[in-house]
């Protein structure tokens, strides 16, 4: 089976080759010839994944699934959200973002926040969604070298690493993504 990932994030790529069975071909938008960014617009994490999906499908026509993940913080009312990547502005600097994020919850008590994925899957015109959450805190300073965006200053709930810590592996089995592709992939088994 070949289906398009409609991401040019090649840290997401490694992470989503990791977890998929060999019998599905991933191509990327960089292997089928889109240079674009898609647009994210949506108000919701779900609605930019609806979005970039159905982007792919009606461009390309191919059978694709695209995701969209958010940080979101309780003690700024979810944020940054949809804006997670842009938190710092459009370059989409990881260590800005990072940095902001820390200036926001400097005096802030409760650093209580969740990942989210969605996945939003287009396969032979039919559209399911799927989602993965993992809850977890904001530390007050960058622990780790592995991973990409937030993962420095995540730890999840129940651990006493951050995603930057931890093996990609380990990562992948409590993230939020791991969940949401878990669950992509026993569809897809079906």
């Amino acid at each position: 089976m070949e289906l398009v990932f409609a991401t040019h994030n090649k840290n997401k790529l490694i992470e989503i080759k990791a977890l998929l069975p060999h019998y599905i071909t991933l191509l990327s938008l960089d292997d089928i010839g889109c240079n674009e960014d898609i647009p994210e617009t949506a108000d919701t994490i779900e609605g930019n994944a609806i979005l970039k999906a159905e982007h792919v499908r009606h461009r390309y026509g191919y059978n694709c699934f695209a995701d969209d993940t958010g940080l979101e913080v309780e003690a700024l009312n979810g944020e940054p959200g949809v804006h997670s990547a842009r938190y710092a502005g459009e370059e989409k600097d990881d260590k800005q973002n990072v940095a902001k994020l820390l200036e926001e919850l400097k005096d802030k008590k409760n650093r209580n926040a969740q990942f989210k994925t969605a996945i939003a899957l287009n396969l032979n015109d039919n559209q399911n969604l799927f989602t993965g959450i993992c809850k977890g805190e904001i530390i007050k300073g960058r622990l780790g070298d592995k991973g990409f965006g937030y993962d420095p200053v995540f730890k999840p709930l129940d651990f006493e690493t951050t995603f930057a810590e931890m093996s990609l592996t380990e990562k992948s089995e409590i993230s939020h993504r791991g969940k949401a592709f878990r669950a992509l992939i026993a569809y897809l088994s079906k």
